[in-house]
């Protein structure tokens, strides 16, 4: 595990206000040492642990203290054989990511979030808060996500999920972000800029391209 430089770590000061998110202990969702990059996987045993060791913590405190994941649902969108992809402008609130492509919609977890014990309907939930969307989806568990080798992958731990839709009527809430439909080759040339994570389920969709009908 490499360790974090004074550089790379949270500034609580990016925060406008603190609030509570939705954690584990690493001890309690790895009860072994930490599956790096991405594993595919049922969330069935996850979700029994974070209904049982799960908790709302001060992301401030969180953010620098890797016994501790932050939990993040992360959701790719596909839709007639193409990935929503969105880029992280200059002004995000997580500077840490500015600039980075990303295949992965979701966020961390606050209280209102979690309704039932289905990682998948948190992210649903988180969805319609980020994403502009007029259609339908269905939702497939594709895997759990953890890079233990960066600043931010060290305190998150991510439960990728795709949504296949049936509509193109998509977009991006904030303004923060820009998003497009790209087709799969198109994700491939940019797949070196995106975010670690994006980068680890890109090659997992490259090995099951049929995942997204091609």
């Amino acid at each position: 595990m490499s360790a974090q430089t004074q550089s790379e770590k949270f500034n609580p000061k990016q925060l406008k206000s603190d609030e509570k998110i939705f954690a584990v202990r690493r001890t309690d969702l790895f009860k072994q040492s930490s599956p790096q990059g991405f594993t595919p996987t049922a969330f069935s045993g996850y979700e029994k642990t974070l209904e049982g060791h799960g908790a709302f913590l001060w992301r401030s405190k969180l953010e620098n203290d890797p016994t501790y994941k932050q939990i993040i649902p992360y959701m790719v969108f596909t839709h007639n054989k193409k990935i929503f992809v969105f880029q992280r402008k200059d002004t995000a609130t997580e500077q840490r990511l500015k600039s980075k492509f990303s295949i992965g919609i979701g966020g961390h977890l606050r209280s209102e979030d979690i309704t039932g014990t289905k990682i998948s309907g948190w992210g649903k939930r988180e969805f319609e808060e980020e994403i502009e969307y007029h259609g339908s989806y269905k939702i497939k568990e594709l895997g759990l996500i953890n890079n233990d080798e960066n600043a931010v992958g060290l305190v998150h731990a991510g439960f990728a999920t795709l949504l296949i839709g049936n509509s193109d009527k998509i977009s991006i809430k904030s303004e923060h972000k820009d998003g497009w439909l790209l087709s799969f080759d198109e994700c491939k040339k940019i797949k070196s800029r995106m975010e670690d994570w994006s980068q680890f389920v890109m090659c997992y969709l490259e090995q099951h391209k049929e995942l997204i009908g091609l």
